[in-house]
């Protein structure tokens, strides 16, 4: 998919299969909404209303299907119709798929995206994702031929007009964001080092106007930014602190977006082994995404003043490289004792959030990063860990995560318990936790959640199910009748 020119048109015109391949995409009900004539001039005359009413009546997506239309010229693929409350209700982790393995080959093609209006942008960052730019492969380097993949939205449901020029705008910002981070991150960093990044951050100001701010090296030790010094020191090229501004005018609030740029990630001593180093070079995701989404947001017209702090550096190995049991001092003034160089993501971030703080006069600030492998863990492969100290922050997230298809879900905020884990005799904090001894956990919690079915005074008290809620859960949604399989207790 490298190489492919991704365009969205509010129409991309009638022409017959062969001339231009294509793939008609949609959840089922939406797909058996389309009017015959809304997609005949793209399919006639090879494909008949009878055969594109004959493959929808084959389509059985569980959770995903697809039938041929003619040949490997035309294809239509139906998402899943219902998704679970925790994914995007346009199901844009499989209609990436979809369009990956379903579009025909040929190098001007079609998709045909049948949704409703509150799914076009989620789905329309989904196909962007199925294109990716980076490849090394030496057939793509012998390619000459210009290949381009036009995107059409045809609207079910309400508000089922044509796409106007504004909305396409965006979803061309967009793709191009998700484009741009997806490259950086694909890069190896034999490429994609911390000068090749500074170069991208470059790139990206010359389009939008903007000059970063730019410490790197020894500067960034002798201005007191001992967390991504610390890190990066080791490294042929060295660490950086780099930041896009965008202040326009009439703006009423600061808002900053920190991400960690770790180029590659060998753990540093405390090293990786065989089977966990390869694909560090994803450790600058966050800040690669930041840079994207960024040149987006600036180019669709921002309203307040906007900051991307990119925090840079290779965690290398060599003679200068930090030890286990080193102590760094970070921009903020704290002193951090080293117990663990493979944690170095929160190093680099402490420093570039209080830059964000302190320097820029931040009222909101998210950093985003590939910080720790027990976020795949505790969230899963496909929905990214929110971590946030305001409860409305944390539901917009969420919220922002199915709305766009890239999904996020809560982790707990809880800093009075979890950072006396920190603590070290010798410094501030450690940079890296210890395991303790069992707790009992779970008696207590089964006592006060089934506590409504308990004779006792004390556990019917502490039961999240109080009387109000336990009689609507008991009745049946249909008749009214109590339901034993609905009743909680």
């Amino acid at each position: 998919m490298a190489g492919v020119e991704l365009r969205f048109s509010a129409g991309c015109g009638d022409s017959e299969p062969p001339g231009r391949p294509l793939l008609i995409v949609g959840q089922l009900p939406n797909l058996q909404k389309l009017r015959w004539a809304e997609i005949s001039g793209k399919l006639l005359p090879q494909v008949t209303e009878e055969v594109w009413q004959t493959a929808l009546g084959n389509l059985n997506p569980n959770p995903t299907d697809n039938s041929p239309l003619y040949l490997m010229y035309a294809t239509v693929a139906a998402l899943p119709s219902r998704v679970s409350r925790h994914n995007s209700p346009s199901a844009a982790t499989f209609l990436t798929r979809l369009v990956r393995s379903c579009l025909p080959g040929g190098t001007n093609r079609c998709i045909v995206m049948v949704c409703e209006w509150s799914d076009v942008f989620a789905s329309g960052c989904a196909i962007a994702r199925a294109f990716p730019l980076f490849s090394r492969r030496s057939s793509a380097s012998r390619r000459t031929d210009k290949r381009v993949v036009t995107v059409e939205f045809l609207l079910v449901g309400q508000n089922n007009g044509p796409i106007d020029a504004s909305a396409l705008e965006c979803l061309e910002s967009a793709a191009d964001g998700i484009r741009l981070a997806a490259r950086i991150v694909d890069t190896p960093c034999n490429e994609m080092n911390t000068d090749t990044f500074l170069e991208e951050i470059k790139m990206v100001g010359n389009t939008l106007g903007i000059v970063p701010t730019i410490i790197r090296g020894k500067e960034l030790r002798e201005q007191g930014f001992g967390g991504i010094y610390g890190v990066g020191k080791a490294a042929v090229n060295p660490p950086a602190l780099a930041v896009l501004s965008y202040l326009p005018e009439g703006a009423t609030q600061t808002i900053a977006w920190v991400g960690k740029g770790i180029v590659y990630d060998t753990g540093g001593l405390s090293i990786k082994g065989k089977t966990t180093m390869p694909g560090m070079k994803r450790d600058c995701g966050g800040a690669a995404a930041i840079l994207g989404a960024f040149k987006a947001t600036v180019k669709q017209g921002f309203k307040d003043n906007l900051h991307a702090v990119f925090c840079l550096a290779e965690n290398a190995v060599g003679p200068q490289a930090t030890r286990p049991d080193d102590i760094h001092q970070m921009y903020s003034g704290k002193t951090v004792e080293i117990n663990n160089t493979d944690a170095e993501g929160r190093l680099v971030l402490a420093d570039g959030v209080t830059y964000a703080s302190k320097d820029l006069g931040a009222d909101i600030i998210l950093d985003m990063a590939t910080l720790t492998g027990a976020q795949g863990i505790s969230t899963g492969k496909y929905h990214a860990a929110v971590l946030c100290n305001t409860e409305e922050w944390e539901t917009a997230c969420v919220k922002a995560g199915r709305n766009s298809g890239d999904l996020a879900h809560p982790l707990v905020y809880c800093p009075e318990l979890h950072f006396s884990e920190f603590t070290s005799a010798v410094a501030d904090m450690k940079n890296s936790v210890a395991g303790e001894r069992a707790t009992g956990f779970g008696v207590a919690f089964l006592l006060a959640l089934f506590g409504r079915a308990s004779k006792d005074t004390l556990l019917n008290l502490v039961s999240p199910l109080g009387a109000t809620t336990d009689a609507h859960l008991m009745l049946n949604e249909v008749d009214g009748s109590l339901s034993k399989r609905r009743r909680l207790v």
